[in-house]
Formats: structure tokens, sequence, C-alpha cells
């Protein structure tokens, strides 16, 4: 198979890194639970609401979603949309294409037609189809959003327990039901019938609990198995339910208990060593426990990210997570962000969704995986502005 997918996927990492700088000492908090909650909502038509218009070229309109308010702004008002290199952002686009909603799928012939044609061409088909939309909270009150990142981990992993590697992933146990809460965290560790009912539901075992906590808070992760007759293979395991359990962040917990003041991954590792006997209690005070299912890892697939809740694999660097009554998936986003981990003005796609991803001004910008990737994810933590863009009406 051609080597070119991996390549591709390499240079999406490194483009979304690239502008990354070292990590700055402002206390961070953990990258939030994203892709574990799976929500399939259909991008409905947006009701719209006709205003006075604002100058000679656009009459002012409104758009209005379950959770957010979009209001019309030209293109101008987009900050860096003349220099973004949009080749990056047409993978993502295109992914979105495989599962279109209504109100984009018309335009998905000339998204892929225009896949092999230069960024100025691309430009003015955006400028020409779509209109941006400034997203705005309901009441239009100004407030700062928040953007965070998460990521793709990978781990080595054992098909069966032994030599250092004991902490088991599960797939979810029989008679688990949305919804219903079922045995803790804790239940898991201590009680007889948790672990009875879970037992040979196991798909590997990790060497470290807090990696397998830190794969349950992003929702899924890519594994290097060890078989039981010495080989190897990577897969992916992708969200397949939790315990009904909420999220409870630890690192809010340390902060509270003034444990921590940098309660960023690096912060929390740190505090682990130094407390070893301490672990397990704090692994406690998150009692959700996500559980997986085995997708095979193709030499395609490993130049993406997993499924998201568009059901599209994600784009490392144009991809984010928001709140689907605010944003549909399958939406091209541009994202302005400033912070001392990352400068970001690029066209993004809506392909997520997570527990944490709230409101109209939250998303959680997908940034890759492997160890370099969740050291940004980590520590990142900074202001957002959104703009929607939407279709224009058929001429």
């Amino acid at each position: 198979m051609s080597v070119w997918p991996r390549m591709i996927g390499a240079m999406l990492v490194a483009l979304s890194l690239a502008a990354m700088v070292s990590c700055g000492t402002a206390p961070v908090y953990e990258a939030p639970e994203t892709q574990a909650e799976v929500i399939k909502v259909p991008a409905a038509p947006l009701p719209t609401v006709l205003l006075p218009a604002t100058d000679d070229t656009l009459a002012a309109q409104v758009l209005t979603r379950a959770k957010s308010k979009w209001v019309a702004v030209p293109w101008s008002e987009l900050p860096g949309v003349e220099t973004d290199p949009l080749f990056e952002a047409w993978n993502a686009f295109l992914k979105s294409c495989e599962r279109p909603g209504p109100a984009f799928a018309p335009l998905c012939p000339e998204v892929r037609r225009l896949s092999i044609g230069g960024e100025e061409a691309q430009r003015a088909w955006l400028k020409e189809r779509l209109q941006p939309y400034r997203v705005e909270p309901l009441d239009g009150a100004v407030t700062p959003g928040l953007l965070t990142a998460y990521f793709e981990p990978e781990f080595d992993a054992q098909r069966l327990p032994g030599a250092g590697f004991e902490v088991p992933l599960y797939q979810p146990p029989a008679g688990l039901k949305p919804g219903a809460p079922w045995y803790s965290r804790r239940d898991i560790d201590t009680l007889a019938q948790a672990q009875t009912a879970l037992r040979g539901r196991e798909i590997a075992y990790l060497a470290d609990p807090v990696q397998a906590l830190v794969l349950q808070i992003q929702g899924s992760g890519r594994v290097r198995v060890r078989e039981p007759d010495g080989t190897h293979r990577q897969v992916r395991l992708a969200y397949a339910g939790h315990n009904g359990h909420p999220y409870q962040s630890i690192g809010r917990w340390l902060l509270d208990q003034g444990e921590l003041r940098d309660a960023s991954w690096p912060g929390i590792r740190a505090w682990m060593v130094q407390h070893p006997q301490q672990v397990t209690e704090l692994l406690w005070r998150n009692p959700r426990v996500v559980f997986f299912k085995e997708e095979p890892l193709s030499e395609l697939d490993t130049g993406f990210g997993p499924r998201g809740a568009q059901g599209v694999a994600l784009t490392p660097g144009r991809s984010i997570a928001v709140d689907p009554d605010s944003v549909p998936y399958g939406t091209p986003v541009w994202l302005d962000s400033q912070g001392s981990n990352l400068s970001l003005q690029r066209l993004v796609l809506a392909q997520d969704t997570g527990s944490a991803i709230t409101g109209p001004l939250r998303a959680d910008y997908f940034v890759g995986w492997g160890a370099e990737a969740g050291e940004v994810a980590g520590r990142f933590k900074q202001p957002l502005r959104l703009w929607a863009l939407w279709p224009k009406p058929s001429r």
C-alpha cells in the first residue's frame, strides 16, 4: 500500500503543531472529555430573521439555533482570511462531505472538484458560496469564548496481563444501559460483583492506570498491542459507552484541595510521582469509566484521527468539537484564538462533540496523536471567537 497516507498524516500533525511555542506556566486544567457523548443531530435549516440593511452590500441577518445566535458579517471581519493555507483544511472539508447535512450536500460535488484546485480558487469559492455569521449567545451578551484542545493518545499494550501490564481496558459489559448508572471506578477496582460482570470483556492491558484515564478522557486512542504469540499490531480503541457516572476532573479536585497551582497534565503527573500512595484514591475522584470497541487501523487510517460525532475521521489542526445545538456538525467554521501556546486564525470543520463542550462559544481543537500532541493538549486553554460559514441561498 502507498506510504502517502502516512506521509500526509505526518505532515498534517506537523502543520498543526508548527506554530506552537514552548508551554507557558499559567495553570491550565487537563483536557476536557471529548467524544464521550456521541450525539447524532441532523443539521436542520436555520430560521432567518431579516433586519434593516447595515450598508449597501450586506443586509444584516440573524440565524438562530437552540443555543446560539448567528449574526451575518462581511468576509472582511474574519481575521486572517486572506492568508490561511486552505489546502490544509480541504481534507477535513472532504471528510465532512462523506456524511453531509442537508444544507451542505448540494455543495459537496464542488468541494470535491476544488480539492485539486489552488488556494485562490478555494478562497474565491468560499466567498461566493458561503456567508459568514458571527456566533453569539442567544442573549447577545459579549462573553469571552473558550478553546481547549484534545488528542488521540498512543500507548503500548498487551493482549494478556503480565510483565507489568496489569491495567485492563474493557468492552461494554452486558446489560449496560445508556443513562443508567453502573458500577463506579472505585466499584470496578474493589467489588467482586463488578469484576465478575467485566470478566471476559477485557480488550487489552496497559502498564499505567494514568494512561487508562487519559485514554478514557480523550475518548479514543491508538494502542500497539503485543499478542500472545509475541507479534505486535496497532489498533484503534474507539468510544463505545460509559458507566453512567458524571465526569469529574481530577485536576479541578487537586486545585480545590490546594494541592496544585498548575493542574495541567504535566503538573498532575508530577504530583502523582510525589504522592504514589494517593494515586488510586485520586483516580477514584473521577467515577466515570469509558468502555471501548477495537477497530483495525489501516495505513490509510493512520493519516487521520478517530471518527468524531459526525461520523467522519478527524483531521489534525482542522477539526473541532462543538455543541451541536449551537453549530451543526459538518459546518465550516472560521476560528480566531490567540494564546501563549498557539495563535490560530483558520478554517476548521465542526465534526465532533463532548460532554464538556457546551454553549455557543466553546470548542475543542483536535491537535493530532501521540506524546507531542498530548503535551500541547494538556496545557491548552485560551480565548475563542467563532464564525459559522453557511450556504448562501440558491440563486
